[in-house]
């Protein structure tokens, strides 16, 4: 509500007028021309080259991403066989030691031989050879 009672002074509400010059005028619209064939062909071929350029990158780097794969894979796999030949080695070591050896041969039923079970060849030429007796 308005102020009544005091010593301000209102601003009176204006109407809006309507101007008849101003319903006469007209906008003009420019249209732009449109593209010549060859120009619209030479942005499709632009778009055509942009798009194989891009799957051509994305395709290599897809088969880059599958030869990293396979790289850490195999690195696993040589990392296991060097696992697994350790403990090869190892276990040829332990089955090479000599007293695991005779450990095994007695468990196995093998007996030392009797002095008289022995029995040296000499052989013309060569040093004499130790034989067991049947």
């Amino acid at each position: 509500m308005a102020y009544m009672h005091g010593n301000l002074a209102m601003k009176p509400n204006k109407r809006p007028e309507h101007n008849a010059s101003a319903q006469e005028r007209r906008k003009t619209v420019i249209r732009r021309k449109p593209l010549p064939v060859q120009e619209k062909l030479l942005y499709l071929f632009t778009v055509v080259v942009c798009v194989i350029t891009a799957s051509v990158i994305i395709f290599r780097y897809a088969e880059i991403y599958r030869m990293n794969l396979e790289i850490r894979e195999l690195t696993q796999r040589y990392e296991q066989l060097n696992v697994q030949i350790k403990e090869l080695e190892r276990k040829v070591e332990t089955l090479s030691d000599p007293n695991e050896i005779t450990e095994k041969a007695l468990e196995l039923g093998m007996v030392y031989p009797e002095f008289d079970d022995v029995i040296s060849l000499q052989v013309s030429g060569e040093s004499a050879r130790t034989a067991m007796k049947d």
